[in-house]
C-alpha cells in the first residue's frame, strides 16, 4: 500500500552533529587552504574521502546521494558565474586561441592513451575510453581556481575558461558514446557519435543566433520604452525570477535536447552579461542627455534638489532612479546566489568527488606504479596546451642553435688537436699583451693632445652669460653618438614571461567529476574489462589514479605559481609606474 505522506521524524543527534562537522570542516580547510596555495579544494576531496564510502562511511547512500545532487547544483552555479565574469570581447578576440588550447587538450591525451595497450595490455577500445576519460577538463575546479586567484576575468582566465567547457562539450559527448558503446563494441554506430556532437554544436549556434536576431531588437525596443514599464519590472526581485528563468530554461532544454547542462549554464552566464552590456549602452544617450538638458540657468532657478524635484516631477523620477542600484546579472548572483553557493554547494561538489574515489582498492604494487606512470603522461598531454601562450622566435632560435652548434664544434675541435689549440692561446695571449702596451701609448698621447686643444680653446672662447629668470631653464642639448640610449638600443628584447603557459597548461591538468563519471561508465558497461566479485578491473584502477593525481597536483602547483605571481606584482606596485606585469597582456 502506499503511503499517503511521508512521516516528519526529528534527526538524531549524531546525524545533526555528523552533517554539521561536514559543513564546518569543509569551509575551515577550504580557508586555510585558499590562504596558503589557493586550493581549498584539495581539502575538500580529502574530506569527502574521509567522510564517505572509501574512507570512515560516516555517511549512508542515501545522504551521499543527496549531497551529490546538491554538489552539482553547486557546479552548474559555479559555472554559471564563471559564464557571467566573462569578457565578451575577450572571448570573441581569443575565440581561435581557445579552440587551438581545446583541441590540443583533447587530442594529446588521446593519442597518449593508446600507450595503455602495452602498459597494460589493454584493447583498442578501453585505450579509447581512458583517453576519453582523461581528455575531459574539470569545469568546477579550473573555475575555482582562477575565481580564488582572482584570474577569471583577466585575458588569461577566459582563454582557459572557455578552452575548459569546449573540452567539457566534447568530454560529455563522449560519455553518450561510452553509455552507448557497450563492452562489445557491437553496438558501435556512426550516430553514436555524431548526434551528441551536432546537438552540442547546434545548440550552442542556435542560442547565439537567437540572440544576435530575435532577442536583441525586441530588448532594444523594450529598453526605449522602459520609463513606460510597470514599476516592478525594475526591482532586484523581477530580476532575480527573470534571469533565474533563463538560468533554469537553458538548462533543461540543453539537457532534454541531448548535450551538456553544465555548457547551457556558461550559455546562460554569458547571455546574462551580454544583456547587462546591451541595458549599460541603452542607458548611456539617456544619461548623457539629463546632464546636458542640466545647463547653468537650470540650476540657478532650482538651486535645490528638493526644489528641483517638486517643481518636475520627472526630474524627481530621474533623481530617485540614479540612488537606486543597478540590477545587473551580477548584483543578482552577489545578493542571491553567492552566499549558500560558496559555504554550502560547492563543498559538497568537491566533496562528493572524494566519493568517487576507490581509494582502498588503489594502493596495491603494480597498480600503483603504472598509475602514476599514465598520470606522469597525462599531466605531460594537457601542458602542452600552454605552448599555444609561448612566443617562438625564428631568427632567435636559429642564433641560438648556430651559437650551440658552433660551441659543440670548438670543443670537439679541441679535444682533438689539443697542441696546436694551446699554441693558438700563447700566440693570443702575446698579442693581447702587444696591443695593450701599444694602447697605453696611445692613450697617453691622446691625453695629452686633448689636454693642449682644450687650453687652446678656453683661451680663444669668450665666456658665456648666465641664463636669465625669464629664459627657460631645460634646453634641448644635442644628443651624441656615444650616448648610453645609443648603445642600448642595440640590445636584444626581454625574454617573454612563461608565466601565463604555465597557469594555462596547470589548470588545464585537473580532470575531475566528468573524468570519473566516463571512466564510471566504462566500468558499469564492462569496458575495462571483467572484474571480480566486489573489487574493480584494473585499467578502471589505473585510470582513477591518473584522474586523482592530476586532480591534486594541478590546483596545488598553479596556487603556487598565482602566488609567485602575486608576489611579483606586489614588488612591482612598490617600486612605483613604469615597472612589467609578470603576466604581461594575459593579466589584462
Amino acid at each position: 500500500m502506499a503511503e499517503s505522506a511521508f512521516a516528519y521524524h526529528e534527526p538524531s543527534i549524531f546525524t545533526i552533529l555528523n552533517q554539521t562537522g561536514l559543513l564546518l570542516v569543509l569551509n575551515l580547510v577550504n580557508t586555510c587552504l585558499d590562504k596558503l596555495l589557493y586550493c581549498g579544494l584539495i581539502g575538500q576531496l580529502f574530506i569527502g574521502i574521509l567522510w564517505g564510502t572509501p574512507g570512515a562511511r560516516w555517511l549512508d547512500r542515501e545522504t551521499e546521494t543527496v549531497i551529490q545532487q546538491l554538489g552539482y547544483l553547486g557546479l552548474i552555479m559555479l559555472v554559471y558565474e564563471g559564464g557571467l565574469s566573462t569578457s565578451l570581447s575577450s572571448l570573441r578576440a581569443n575565440m581561435y586561441l581557445s579552440l587551438a588550447v581545446a583541441f590540443t587538450g583533447i587530442a594529446v591525451p588521446m593519442a597518449l592513451s593508446f600507450i595503455l595497450m602495452e602498459l597494460v595490455s589493454a584493447t583498442p577500445l578501453q585505450a579509447f575510453a581512458a583517453g576519453a576519460a582523461l581528455s575531459a577538463t574539470s569545469l568546477g575546479t579550473t573555475f575555482t581556481i582562477l575565481s580564488t586567484t582572482e584570474l577569471i576575468a583577466t585575458r588569461l582566465g577566459t582563454v582557459t575558461t572557455s578552452a575548459a567547457m569546449l573540452d567539457d562539450v566534447v568530454g560529455l559527448v563522449m560519455v553518450q558514446i561510452i553509455s552507448n558503446l557497450g563492452g562489445s563494441g557491437d553496438s558501435f554506430s556512426a550516430m553514436t557519435i555524431v548526434r551528441p556532437l551536432f546537438v552540442s554544436i547546434g545548440f550552442g549556434v542556435g542560442v547565439v543566433l537567437a540572440c544576435r536576431f530575435v532577442a536583441r531588437p525586441i530588448l532594444l525596443r523594450i529598453l526605449a520604452h522602459q520609463k513606460n514599464l510597470p514599476q516592478f519590472t525594475r526591482t532586484p526581485q523581477f530580476s532575480f525570477l527573470g534571469y533565474t528563468a533563463l538560468l533554469v530554461g537553458l538548462v533543461a532544454g540543453a539537457t532534454y535536447a541531448g548535450t551538456s547542462s553544465l555548457f547551457a549554464a556558461y550559455l546562460a552566464g554569458v547571455i546574462t552579461s551580454w544583456f547587462d552590456s546591451l541595458v549599460h549602452k541603452a542607458a548611456r544617450p539617456v544619461i548623457e542627455r539629463q546632464s546636458t538638458d542640466e545647463s547653468p540657468a537650470t540650476q540657478q532657478a532650482y538651486p535645490g534638489t528638493d526644489q528641483d524635484a517638486t517643481r518636475d516631477p520627472s526630474r524627481r523620477d530621474s533623481t530617485q532612479a540614479n540612488h537606486e542600484p543597478k540590477v545587473t546579472g551580477t548584483y543578482v548572483y552577489e545578493h542571491y546566489y553567492h552566499g549558500p553557493v560558496n559555504r554550502i554547494l560547492i563543498p559538497m561538489f568537491f566533496a562528493s568527488i572524494g566519493f568517487a574515489i576507490p581509494i582502498t582498492e588503489m594502493f596495491e604494487g603494480s597498480i600503483v606504479w603504472r598509475g602514476v606512470v599514465y598520470a606522469i603522461l597525462m599531466t605531460f598531454a594537457k601542458m602542452c596546451t600552454g605552448l599555444w601562450l609561448v612566443r617562438f622566435s625564428p631568427i632567435s632560435g636559429m642564433t641560438s642553435l648556430v651559437r650551440i652548434l658552433r660551441a659543440a664544434f670548438t670543443y670537439a675541435r679541441t679535444c682533438i688537436r689539443p697542441q696546436p689549440a694551446k699554441a693558438n692561446r700563447e700566440k693570443g695571449r702575446k698579442q693581447t699583451q702587444k696591443q695593450e702596451s701599444s694602447g697605453v701609448t696611445a692613450a697617453a698621447t691622446s691625453t695629452s693632445d686633448a689636454n693642449t686643444h682644450s687650453a687652446n680653446q678656453a683661451e680663444t672662447t669668450t665666456p658665456v652669460p648666465p641664463a636669465s629668470h625669464d629664459e627657460p631653464q631645460d634646453q634641448p642639448r644635442p644628443v651624441t653618438s656615444s650616448s648610453p640610449s645609443t648603445s642600448t638600443s642595440t640590445l636584444p628584447p626581454a625574454p617573454k614571461s612563461l608565466y601565463p603557459a604555465s597557469i594555462l597548461s596547470l589548470a588545464m591538468v585537473a580532470r575531475g567529476e566528468i573524468g570519473y563519471l566516463i571512466a564510471s561508465l566504462a566500468e558499469s558497461n564492462g569496458i575495462f574489462g571483467e572484474a571480480s566479485e566486489g573489487s574493480s578491473s584494473e585499467t578502471y584502477l589505473i585510470v582513477v589514479w591518473a584522474i586523482s593525481l592530476c586532480t591534486l597536483v594541478g590546483p596545488v602547483c598553479v596556487g603556487t605559481l598565482v602566488k609567485r605571481v602575486k608576489a611579483l606584482q606586489k614588488e612591482r606596485d612598490g617600486a612605483g609606474p613604469g615597472g612589467s606585469d609578470p603576466l604581461g597582456v594575459w593579466g589584462i
